[in-house]
């Protein structure tokens, strides 16, 4: 690319821009030092929670901690050629659910008959939960004490109702 001067006579590339530099006691700029970047964050593609009442097990043990992944394309659109979904739409939920938690307790790949058994406050927390981290990508939520107003998060992750 040519370079022009003001009175639009060209400028050969071999004169130098800042005569100044020439002159005794003046030194070059130094070049531009990269700001170093905050270490990335790291991605997270699965979050632990803690289920309001948990799932007792046919064994009657109670599980109460788990963890979701991050849904992808497939895991949205499997769920729409289901038979199971295509004869009630209500069970895309189950089905979804189902792909995404990978463990409740100590059950690894739960899977959507886990997900039936489930009460439904733990149900309606899944499903809440399923939005937050993959729509919002993070697991806060902004609340209000309903005493004296005072706005502030609580992380929906972990933490029994009322621990800080």
């Amino acid at each position: 690319m040519r370079r022009r001067s003001v009175a639009g006579a060209p400028v050969r590339p071999d004169e130098d821009e800042h005569p100044e530099h020439e002159q005794e006691g003046f030194a070059a700029p130094a070049p531009a030092q990269p700001v170093p970047a905050a270490p990335p964050e790291r991605f997270r593609t699965e979050f632990e929670f803690e289920l309001p009442r948990g799932y007792l097990d046919r064994n009657g043990v109670l599980h109460r901690t788990g963890a979701m992944r991050l849904a992808t394309a497939r895991d949205e659109l499997m769920p729409l050629i289901d038979l199971r979904v295509k004869n009630n739409p209500a069970y895309l939920t189950v089905v979804l659910l189902g792909s995404v938690i990978t463990r409740i307790g100590s059950l690894t790949d739960p899977g959507g008959q886990v997900v039936e058994e489930l009460f439904a406050s733990d149900l309606a927390f899944l499903q809440d939960f399923y939005r937050r981290i993959n729509a919002e990508g993070h697991t806060r939520a902004a609340v209000t004490c309903p005493s004296c107003e005072s706005p502030f998060e609580v992380d929906l992750a972990g933490g029994r109702l009322g621990e800080s």
